[in-house]
């Protein structure tokens, strides 16, 4: 019998059809899933080993962050300053506060200062700048961005090279957790801003993985703008509870939203029945693991993403194929392991150090 035939066969006789998952086995996928992540992480090189120090000799690279008054971007960009150190090449950090006019001077001031790269850091949308970096690259300097483009996204035309991030990754990684956590049984809410612009296909990797494990359980998505996460997640999560008292897992797919959410499941009384993993390993969001206030958060070592940074920016000065994204491991953070992060939480600890031998074997500094 066809499954058209089985259908309609079923529902004559007033029977639900319940679809299939499009994973033969989702439990133990979904547990490889994660099993993956709670490792301590290995160096994977990105590329070939290349003379580092000799190729970025004389040397002048800025990099222009988001906002310096975000704690991720500092500890990047601080990262990211010391691995030049190591290599022995200049690289400055131009400080603003999220303001376009001097994201817009940064340019300019890589101009006038003869810089050979300038480097889009944490974020910063290079299409923003696009007649600027125009006239950038018009002076023989090349763009580069970290932390920007989700793996399966094309970078701007303005830029040379782009050290993609794996929110895809993660997002599946956040599905599998969810799917494992309520017994196959996940009913989410995602919590997304679509005005970042990894967001989405961050989001569509959540669904997916959520519909081949279980095509009939149930997804909801709240958008909140970035910059009105304090004033209307919360309400967001309550009303998406209060509308589905049988939702058991809150998804905001950036961490720092949670401060936002656990509100929300005290207002409504749901603390206990829903659970909260997300992305980022955000400091005080894995003191939150810790506390027991968020179940899982899946961390990057921000030390690690610093010298992926300089490997993609050196690649790109010294003529090497781009890696196909940022060289940084995804760490699975629960009650059971968060304390390796530190007490309190920092942005390094619990990743190991596998990337400080590794690049510098990479890049002939050490044998």
């Amino acid at each position: 019998m066809s499954k058209v035939a089985t259908f309609s066969l079923l529902a004559f006789m007033g029977v639900s059809a319940v679809a299939a998952p499009a994973v033969a086995d989702p439990m133990a996928d979904a547990r490889a899933v994660i099993a993956t992540h709670q490792q301590t992480p290995v160096f994977e090189p990105p590329g070939e080993a290349f003379d580092a120090r000799s190729c970025m000799a004389g040397k002048k690279v800025l990099s222009i962050p988001l906002s310096m008054t975000i704690p991720f971007e500092v500890q990047l960009t601080r990262a990211m300053k010391e691995a030049a150190k190591e290599v022995g090449f200049e690289l400055d950090v131009w400080d603003n506060q999220l303001k376009v006019d001097q994201w817009i001077q940064g340019v300019s001031h890589a101009i006038g200062g003869k810089y050979d790269a300038i480097d889009l850091t944490g974020g910063l949308n290079a299409q923003v700048l696009g007649p600027q970096l125009a006239e950038a690259r018009a002076a023989g300097i090349k763009i580069s961005t970290t932390h920007l483009y989700d793996v399966t996204q094309t970078p701007d035309p303005s830029t040379d090279y782009s050290a993609k991030v794996d929110f895809s990754g993660a997002g599946r990684l956040l599905a599998s957790w969810a799917y494992v956590a309520t017994g196959g049984k996940p009913n989410v809410v995602i919590v997304t801003s679509t005005d970042i612009l990894p967001s989405t296909p961050f989001v569509e990797a959540i669904q997916k993985q959520l519909r081949d494990y279980c095509p009939d359980c149930k997804q909801k998505v709240v958008d909140v703008p970035a910059s009105e996460w304090s004033t209307k997640i919360q309400p967001g999560v309550q009303s998406a509870i209060l509308a589905d008292p049988t939702l058991n897992y809150v998804l905001p797919i950036y961490d720092s939203m949670s401060q936002f959410v656990v509100p929300a499941l005290r207002v409504t009384g749901s603390e206990g029945a829903v659970s909260i993993a997300s992305f980022n390993g955000t400091p005080f969001i894995l003191d939150m693991v810790r506390e027991g206030n968020v179940s899982m958060d899946v961390g990057e070592s921000l030390g690690w993403a610093g010298y992926a940074a300089v490997d993609n920016i050196m690649r790109m000065m010294c003529g090497k194929p781009e890696p196909a994204k940022l060289n940084v491991p995804l760490v699975v953070f629960d009650k059971s392991n968060v304390g390796a992060a530190g007490v309190p939480a920092n942005y390094n600890d619990g990743y190991g150090d596998a990337h400080l031998t590794g690049f510098r074997k990479l890049w002939k500094l050490q044998g």
